[in-house]
């Protein structure tokens, strides 16, 4: 098992994201992931800084943590040849500690392009991944590369600094449709619930990586400002993906999780100090087979979740051992 940190991206500027990661490393995580966004999802969040720019730092001032991106869409705001690129850089500069997870987006990110417009159905989401993923492992094989599939396009393209090994591929799955593409043509897993079937649909299809999720956290040094914290930046995702991957705007996901109560994010977070809860949301994931978990701390305090976790969980979580 190996346990990651998800950096906050919409909560923090980028400076403050590259002192967590190097904390994070100091404190034992193994590898971190941040999200790959334009907006956040709140307008009181703050902060959406390149993810690219922000890896290369923390690279660059880290000696052992894995890298991902949590998750990248490369079909409509990047095209797949300037992911490829991107990805084969920081493999080169992170010393093969990178991984490139990747999704099929959300509008909040994507719309801002104007055109290509972000597709209405999970179908064509799909289809264009698809095709994107083709394109990237094509030009990682090195050469002037050419591509022509139903949405995406490439004209005499080359990618001229590669890494002897390319870096692995996770592709986001909420269906077990995005779970045999994951096994099809990435080279592992990414989920944010603890679904065994999604877990099973891959190995079925052939799929044999790492299996990354997030699991939802918030730590403070009691229940009610752990709930607090959590309710005012992360009360939209408890919305559910079909409507996290619909909505354009911040003002919208404000509008949409109006209703949402401290009560509701208290059942979809383990919040507070009690490492036991904490320990309680991790287990599923782990009985549902993933091995590569990443603590989303939704707390007011991120040194004291790193310090939390060095005292309180990180012993305990080392025990435990993914299913299958």
């Amino acid at each position: 098992m190996q346990i990651g940190y998800k950096l906050m991206a919409e909560g923090f500027g980028p400076k403050e994201i590259i002192r967590q990661a190097v904390r994070a490393e100091q404190a034992g995580f193994d590898f971190v992931e941040m999200s790959d966004h334009y907006h956040p999802w709140l307008d009181v969040q703050g902060h959406s800084s390149f993810v690219w720019t922000v890896l290369g730092a923390v690279a660059a001032r880290t000696e052992r943590l894995g890298l991902a991106t949590g998750v990248t869409c490369p079909t409509v705001r990047y095209h797949p040849a300037i992911v490829a690129q991107a990805a084969a850089t920081l493999a080169l500069v992170s010393d093969g500690r990178f991984t490139l997870g990747v999704g099929s987006g959300e509008r909040l990110n994507e719309h801002v392009v104007g055109s290509p417009s972000f597709p209405d159905t999970a179908a064509e989401r799909h289809e264009r991944l698809r095709e994107a993923l083709e394109i990237i492992q094509l030009l990682w094989q090195g050469g002037y590369r050419s591509y022509r599939g139903r949405h995406l396009r490439l004209h005499d393209a080359r990618v001229f600094d590669l890494p002897d090994q390319p870096p692995p591929i996770a592709v986001a799955a909420g269906g077990k449709r995005a779970a045999r593409l994951a096994a099809e043509i990435g080279g592992g897993l990414f989920a944010t619930q603890p679904r065994a079937d999604l877990v099973a649909e891959y190995r079925r299809a052939g799929g044999g990586g790492p299996r990354y999720a997030e699991v939802a956290l918030a730590w403070a040094p009691d229940e009610a400002a752990a709930v607090k914290a959590a309710w005012e930046t992360s009360r939209w995702s408890v919305l559910g993906w079909k409507v996290m991957s619909e909505l354009p705007n911040p003002v919208n996901f404000e509008a949409a999780s109006a209703t949402v109560r401290e009560d509701d994010v208290r059942k979809a977070f383990a919040c507070g100090p009690d490492p036991e809860r904490h320990l309680a949301a991790v287990l599923p994931y782990a009985e549902a087979g993933f091995d590569r978990l990443a603590l989303m701390n939704a707390g007011p305090d991120p040194d004291g979740f790193f310090e939390f976790f060095e005292r309180e969980l990180q012993p305990r979580l080392r025990a435990i051992t993914p299913a299958g």
